[in-house]
């Protein structure tokens, strides 16, 4: 493993299989999968408060995204990667039911409880059948699981073979038809199953078209089917009658069904090409058509119970929900949540590190949140559905060309547009405020009596300027407030900055110089007011791409010989040369403090080079190449995009969150390391790949030694256990609550008591008898704790004690009483007090002074390692309290209590300094005077 470890990918929302959606409680929950992952989302709406508004306000509530991101559509939980992807899904309560490759996992929300292994041929369906799971393979083998005692029972109850020229294409469950199933083929026909005999009832002779969806109605005996042809069947199976059918073939196969069920009599029917149409079954007509629903095939649709909501999901990574609340009946978007439906060009960190601006080649510039997935959403291009439906064109038609460079500066966001983007063959310049998240007013025309495309933008360091480089070698300055061109970089006798296109622009920190870079190798230093050339040299070959960093003044330049050459503009020559690539490089970007220079290239390779050293100190390689690349400023964070992956993927820096003294612990030198790529699930990591063979031929390294674990205890510092603040400190305050709970009065005997034992019911139908306090006969703590000693096997707070002392491994022992409450540790604790009073040396071999002999062990350990502080300490004190008399009185144990002693007061007296210095910081700056 290298200097950057895979942490997880976001922008990930879903993938081309339907979702599963259950209700618990009042909340309703929908399961989507993102390739080997599944995500599920909170998506209750309170509809009662959502009140009926105009077709204007609906236009303005689209441009500004705020009803259609509410809060409400919420991330609650991802699960953990599988070996493949998912190609089914089903949902019980606390259950998710994955079908991958041939296995179904079987999950308790994020923790796998059992793995299904019968099918020889791949899972294609899933069905919920009351406490049963029906899965469907491409070979036709249906086979019936139970998920009551998954532990118990890994093996299916029934197994059902299907018709040999009979492709299963969709399955459900007629509704009110007992343990009966209706299969849709790809030859045309429907097959009535009773799966608890194993006996098809009847075979439905189909609409010569292969089925793809089916599903059923409100009403009794009634269903839809959809075909490949693009019609829609509602039939009768009881009678095997055709009720009315619907067309729409110029919509394409007809690939999801959903009936509304809040009594309004309509059917929505999703196609491949990502319309959504609504048919009002009682008029028996199309009622209104969704057009641009999605950008790809739509997956899956569903009508929430008695809601007029309907829910979609598409291939193009997009949920979104419709309401039908509207006078004219027509559905409006309600709220969605989507990613980059094709793969992102360019990405930079912006505000410090929090959020990361994507360009992707859907036409969309997305940001992205690194801590909060809620707050990632696309930047509006302006009143986009609006005009579509005037001009009766399609959205797509009608958004800016996909982005491929741009530029942010954060010092003038509250103030006017600080963002800058270049497009595919678009002869103009787009600005973006990302504060109110929209596309600026002004428009930047660089050279407007001989337009050509911009190829490349900067933004000066004082957020002021902006300056454009063209395809035909022009180079104009524009303020960015008022989007008025302020100056022209042209030498006087060319006409124009370069010959060729300009590659690339920067500028430097203190609005000095401003470079540039041409397509035939030249490079220019330029006085950034007058406008004028100040220095120039030639680079030898074709220049790609180049990055420059103002702390250090260096110049980066990527050049079709696969070399980056770093240049110092000042000193104008060359002060570093990096070789390595084997294929085309894609991206490279400097680290904040100038010392790095990370490169990515099609071979599959990311480099990390060392300027002040001059050399390689890391390289990874990922079977996915690397399009573009960005350093979070703060240097923990990287992030990636590759080809044909619609997602950014995130790695996290290895070298600070270690606390290791250099980077060469973790640097792989020439190395060059096969790495996996990040997992949408960030819980189980993604490992290795043959982390301990390099791809080069070389010797091991050096620093094979070196442990590949993460390391997640930093030096000179402790680690907290994240419990509940009123769990820790429940235990010192134990006798206190006590106290406080005492019964005012003792218990009363009631005046006739019953001549029978008292009892309760149970859900079982046994009679549970409950203890005689009604009588009376209520033990203290004492005599109840000195009647558990006798005669009993050890508890397993004991049995864990012994044999984590025996391995000297205490962590499954600290989460066990973790998970204890404060009044069962105290128990457990008192359950080894000394009550009587005998000699000291009869009590070497007592099994109370072997467990508190353990227990002092297990603290010293515990505080040695610095885990789980405030917890620990807290549990020392209830145990000195319980049993500090023993200790007193045993020199053996007093030994082993100095030696807590000097290790708490060792690590304290670290901790303590390193508060004091915090304090005297705080201080000083509190009394200074600015």
């Amino acid at each position: 493993m290298g200097i950057f470890e895979p942490y997880r990918a976001i922008g990930y929302i879903t993938s081309g299989v339907p979702f599963s959606v259950q209700r618990l409680g009042t909340e309703t929950f929908v399961t989507v999968t993102v390739g080997k992952a599944f995500q599920i989302y909170n998506v209750s709406a309170n509809l009662s408060s959502l009140p009926l508004i105009s077709d204007v306000e609906i236009i303005h509530l689209l441009t500004f995204s705020f009803l259609l991101q509410c809060s409400n559509l919420k991330l609650m939980l991802i699960g953990p990667q599988l070996p493949k992807k998912i190609r089914a899904l089903a949902s019980y309560r606390d259950f998710t039911f994955a079908a991958y490759g041939t296995d179904i996992a079987v999950f308790k929300r994020a923790h796998q409880v059992a793995n299904w292994s019968r099918h020889s041929a791949k899972v294609n369906f899933l069905l919920l059948f009351g406490d049963h799971i029906l899965s469907v393979d491409a070979d036709g083998n249906v086979f019936i699981w139970s998920f009551k005692g998954i532990e118990d029972n890994p093996a299916p109850i029934e197994h059902i073979k299907l018709d040999a020229n009979f492709s299963p294409t969709c399955i459900m469950h007629p509704d009110t038809y007992l343990n009966k199933v209706l299969i849709g083929s790809q030859e045309g026909s429907l097959q009535l199953w009773n799966i608890s005999a194993k006996k098809k009832l009847y075979e439905f002779k189909g609409w010569n078209s292969s089925i793809c969806s089916c599903v059923s109605s409100p009403a009794l005996d009634v269903t839809a089917v959809g075909c490949a042809d693009g019609t829609i069947h509602v039939h009768n199976i009881r009678y095997d009658k055709e009720v009315v059918t619907f067309k729409h073939s110029a919509r394409g196969t007809v690939t999801a069904l959903s009936f509304s069920t809040d009594g309004q009599p309509l059917l929505a029917s999703g196609g491949s090409s990502g319309v959504i149409s609504i048919w009002n079954l009682e008029k028996k007509r199309l009622q209104s058509v969704i057009r641009e629903a999605h950008e790809s095939s739509i997956i899956s649709l569903h009508f929430f119970a008695n809601e007029p909501v309907l829910m979609s999901s598409s291939a193009d990574n997009s949920i979104k929900m419709w309401i039908f609340d509207t006078s004219d009946g027509d559905p409006r978007l309600l709220r969605f949540r989507s990613g980059h439906s094709a793969p992102p060009l360019c990405i930079r960190f912006y505000a410090n590190g929090r959020h990361i601006l994507s360009a992707g080649q859907d036409r969309a510039f997305r940001l992205f949140s690194v801590i909060q997935d809620q707050q990632s959403r696309e930047l509006s291009q302006g009143h986009i559905s609006k005009r579509a439906k005037k001009l009766r064109m399609k959205e797509e038609e009608l958004k800016l060309k996909p982005v491929i460079a741009f530029d942010c500066a954060e010092i003038r966001e509250r103030d006017w547009c600080n963002v800058v983007t270049c497009h595919m063959d678009t002869e103009q310049a787009y600005v973006w405020r990302l504060q109110n998240f929209v596309i600026g007013e002004h428009i930047l025309r660089p050279c407007p009596e001989n337009p050509t495309p911009v190829k490349a933008c900067a933004i000066s360091a004082c957020g002021n300027f902006a300056v454009l480089g063209t395809a035909g070698g022009w180079i104009e300055r524009f303020n960015l407030q008022s989007g008025i061109s302020r100056g022209s970089y042209v030498e006087t006798p060319k006409g124009s900055a370069h010959d060729g296109e300009v590659v690339g622009v920067a500028c430097d920190s203190t609005n000095t110089l401003m470079i540039s870079a041409g397509y035939h190798g030249d490079i220019k230093v330029w006085d950034f007011k007058g406008c004028y050339v100040k220095s120039s040299w030639e680079v030898g070959c074709t220049v790609v791409k180049i990055v420059y960093n103002r702390l250090n003044g260096l110049l980066a330049t990527v050049t079709d010989d696969l070399v980056i050459r770093l240049y110092d503009v000042v000193a104008l020559r060359m002060v570093r040369k990096f070789e390595g690539h084997t294929d085309r490089i894609t991206d490279l970007c400097f680290s904040e403090d100038g010392k790095w220079l990370l490169s990515s290239s099609m071979d599959g390779s990311l480099r990390i080079w060392d300027v002040v050293l001059a050399r390689q100190i890391d390289a990874i390689h990922v079977d996915v190449s690397i399009t573009a690349l960005s350093l979070s400023p703060n240097m923990d964070v990287l992030a990636t995009t590759h080809v044909d992956q619609n997602g950014v993927y995130l790695w996290v820096n290895r070298s600070i969150f270690s606390g290791a003294s250099s980077v060469d612990s973790f640097a792989s030198g020439k190395e060059v390391v096969n790495v996996r790529l990040p997992s949408i699930s960030s819980m189980n990591g993604s490992q290795t790949e043959d982390s301990d063979e390099p791809v080069t031929d070389n010797s091991v390294s050096k620093d094979a030694s070196v442990s590949t674990t993460f390391i997640k205890q930093i030096p000179e510092l402790v680690t907290l256990s994240l419990l509940p603040k009123s769990q820790w400190q429940s235990l010192i305050n134990l006798d206190i609550i006590k106290v406080r709970n005492k019964p005012i009065e003792p218990p009363k005997k009631p005046e006739k008591a019953p001549f029978f034992l008292p009892s309760v019911p149970s859900l079982s139908g046994e009679i549970s008898f409950t203890p005689s306090e009604a009588n009376g006969d209520v033990k203290g703590n004492d005599v109840e704790m000195n009647d558990r000693k006798l005669d009993m096997a050890p508890s397993p707070f004991l049995q864990l004690l012994q044999s984590s002392a025996e391995i000297k491994n205490f962590s499954a022992f600290t989460d066990y009483i973790k998970g204890l409450s404060p009044s069962a540790l105290d128990v457990e604790l008192r359950m080894l007090q000394i009550i009587d009073d005998e000699n000291l040396e009869d009590l070497d071999g007592k099994p109370e002074m072997i467990s508190i002999e353990l227990l002092l062990d297990y603290f010293v350990c515990e505080i040695s390692y610095k885990n789980n502080f405030e917890f620990i300490q807290a549990v020392i004190r209830l145990f000195l309290k319980i049993h500090g008399e023993t200790i007193r009185c045993h020199p053996k144990l007093q030994g082993k209590a100095k030696k807590l002693l000097e290790i708490q007061s060792d690590i304290w007296q670290k901790i303590d300094t390193m508060f004091q210095r915090t304090r005297c910081m705080v201080t000083f700056l509190s009394n200074s005077q600015f």
